[in-house]
């Protein structure tokens, strides 16, 4: 019979957990949080050293008796929950409904999710970390109050349901910013010059022109090109110097929770919420055949780039065995984290690096396979060689004008054996490979090649590189950057076009008054500033009551001022083209829960609504009617009837529009994935191409 509790998060990791613990424990889910401040109310007493007044979550009653009932049964209570700021406040809590002394040693924590890992942790329980506690409160108070005090002032002078969050008041304002720095974009001219040239062997190459009398040359039109093209007619082209040498290039470090965030997006085109669904899944346990239920990747919250000597070890071990000792380094990759980091963590990684992704690719559904593939590789590499390439820069003289090319070849490739980081610009390097070339060598000009080109405006983010920017930036931590991207584009204030984020009139509505009224607020810098006193909180070097109190004094005085300055603010709904079938009007966009959607602009006099279609422009291959695009309860995309539920037909892949089965005349649908391919419907036809 059980005589310990484990209490943690989620049943899956409880799951996990209690494979390794055996009959003597129980293990139990606390189902995330069980307290909370009040929705109805601010909830904290600014008056009285910001106490906040917690209550118990709705729903958790009936657990929470559970709970209290099992721990007053239990010899020992070991609260388990995340080792971050998050999951040491959830144990305070269970501690303090539970009537657990938080300053004895009631708490373990793990990195990884594994049989030693638990179990070590079992033998060394420790203190509740008040500190960590502190940290994570002073968050949640401070993100209340700026919630709570500036959303209603929204609500009199835009409309009612904004709020404005002290995070993502920031990062939307970094994406309206960008799209006026794009719209505000004045583009210049300016061309290349390219020598297509020629060895007596019978090579050619292209030389590109740097320079005019020794300076730096960028000619802004064609009369400059025209001119340089002249100069050049009849000269000898000489080649004056020739470099060679070797560059190499590291492996990029093991994952921390941004950039595995940005790797997925660039990779897999995953949002960083499902980037983080998939990770927490493999973080908490999975069933594999021959292994058991068993925590497939170390905790993925991190921004360490720590590796255990253990986990470094087994590395090493692996690479020498699978792929030889040519690619191991005589010591191993240590990866240097920046200073605010919580070092207490590692980086993310496989906590059994010998389970490869082949492996476990019939046992993961796609997106944790994916993610857990990309994960393993990306460690892996970090513990190779750097590649090797051979590099070669040729400069060459005519007259005055000189030119420059560089080749570079691929000699070793090193960790790229295994892996390759992406870019954002989705940009891949190949071999650029020059021929044998002397100085004093005479080419012969085969061609002079110009291209006009105009200087590009900033792209906008993706949520890759807004995430690589906020890191920068220091605005927001690991456990924040994927809530605060899905909270602004579900609050409408940011929308997508295709992978790019795109500020809606509401979002730069909201954004400049809170630029003009609240600068602190909607400023990066004191959103930086606050997350550094947050981490001194965590450190114990700041009293937390005192960093709220130097905040809500200047901030109060605000609140008044603003109240008073901000005028009313009337934002026009977008008109469709949808016209109401029940009074006349063309129907407006409106943003629901759910999205957008049509809404009749006579209300309350006509309360007409309904989603929005968009046609694939093919007919039902059951009974005749539309074929139309939309979303199940989870904003999954697919293809149904525009009859349902008299009509049944649906499919995930898209309709292909125009074309016919060359087969069975049946409808085509195009195959999502890195490889599309267009099929026919009709699973008995097999047509594919």
């Amino acid at each position: 019979m059980a005589n310990n509790l484990v209490i943690v998060e989620s049943p899956a990791k409880a799951k996990t957990i209690k494979q390794y613990l055996g009959k003597s424990y129980n293990v139990i889910a606390s189902m995330g949080h069980v307290r909370d401040l009040p929705k109805s109310q601010l909830g904290i007493d600014v008056d009285n050293g910001f106490e906040p007044k917690y209550i118990t979550i709705r729903g958790k009653g009936d657990l929470l008796s559970k709970l209290k009932k099992d721990a007053k049964s239990a010899k020992k209570v070991f609260l388990a929950t995340d080792p971050d700021r998050e999951g040491e406040a959830i144990s305070w809590h269970l501690a303090q409904l539970l009537d657990i002394d938080d300053k004895s040693a009631c708490r373990i924590t793990f990195n990884e999710i594994t049989k030693n890992a638990v179990t070590t942790a079992i033998k060394q329980p420790r203190p509740i970390d008040i500190d960590l506690v502190n940290a994570q409160q002073a968050r949640r108070i401070l993100d209340r109050i700026v919630g709570y005090k500036i959303s209603p002032i929204l609500w009199r002078k835009v409309k009612k349901g904004l709020s404005a969050g002290r995070v993502q008041s920031v990062a939307t304002r970094m994406i309206v910013d960008r799209e006026r720095e794009i719209e505000n974009f004045n583009p210049e001219e300016f061309w290349t010059v390219g020598a297509v040239l020629k060895t007596d062997k019978g090579d050619s190459f292209t030389a590109s022109l740097i320079s005019k009398g020794g300076k730096k040359i960028k000619p802004s039109s064609q009369t400059e090109v025209s001119k340089i093209e002249g100069d050049l007619k009849g000269k000898s082209f000489i080649v004056t110097d020739v470099k060679k040498g070797e560059k190499k290039r590291n492996p990029a470090p093991p994952f921390t929770t941004s950039t595995l965030q940005q790797e997925a997006s660039r990779k897999l085109n995953y949002t960083v919420k499902k980037t983080m669904v998939a990770a927490q899944k493999l973080y908490e346990g999975v069933s594999l055949a021959g292994h058991g239920t068993i925590g497939l990747i170390t905790y993925m919250r991190t921004d360490s780039l720590r590796i255990s000597t253990d986990a470094l070890n087994d590395a090493r071990t692996f690479i020498s065995d699978k792929y030889g000792n040519t690619l191991l380094p005589d010591k191993p990759n240590v990866y240097k984290t920046k200073n605010s980091a919580q070092d207490a963590h590692e980086a993310i990684r496989p906590t059994y690096v010998s389970i490869t992704p082949q492996e476990v690719k019939d046992q993961l559904p796609s997106d944790m396979y994916k993610t857990y593939k990309l994960i393993w590789e990306r460690f892996v590499a970090s513990q190779m060689k750097p590649a090797v390439y051979e590099t070669a820069t040729v400069d060459i003289q005519s007259g005055e004008y000189g030119f420059r090319e560089s080749g570079s070849k691929l000699i070793f490739k090193g960790y790229m054996s295994v892996y390759v980081e992406g870019n954002d610009d989705g940009i891949t390097e190949k071999d650029n490979i020059l021929p044998p070339l002397k100085s004093g060598e005479e080419l012969k000009l085969i061609d002079l090649k110009n291209e006009q080109h105009f200087t590009q405006p900033p792209q906008r983010y993706t949520e890759a590189t807004l995430i690589k920017v906020m890191e920068e930036k220091g605005i927001g931590r690991p456990s924040t950057y994927a809530p605060t991207i899905t909270t602004i584009t579900a609050r409408g204030y940011v929308g997508r076009d295709k992978k790019q984020l795109v500020p809606t009139e509401l979002g730069s509505v909201v954004t400049d008054i809170l630029v003009e009224h609240f600068p602190d607020i909607a400023g990066a810098e004191f959103t930086a500033e606050m997350e550094e006193r947050l981490d001194k909180i965590e450190s114990g070097n700041v009293d937390w009551v005192k960093i709220m109190e130097d905040f809500y004094g200047p901030f109060a005085e605000n609140i008044k001022n603003a109240d008073n300055a901000i005028g009313k603010v009337k934002i026009a709904d977008e008109e469709s083209d949808v016209v109401c079938e029940k009074c006349g009007r063309k129907m407006v966009y409106k943003m629901g829960r759910f999205g957008k959607f049509l809404a009749c602009p006579g209300f309350p006099e006509c309360r007409n609504a309904k989603p929005i279609v968009v046609e694939t422009g093919v007919d039902c291959p059951k009974c005749g009617k539309k074929i139309l695009e939309k979303k199940s309860k989870t904003g999954k995309v697919y293809f149904g009837c525009e009859d349902n539920p008299k009509c049944d037909f649906m499919s995930w892949d898209a309709p292909v529009k125009g074309e016919k089965c060359p087969e069975c005349g049946g409808i085509l649908v195009k195959k999502k994935g890195r490889r599309a391919s267009v099929l026919c419907i009709n699973p008995e036809c097999g047509y594919k191409k």
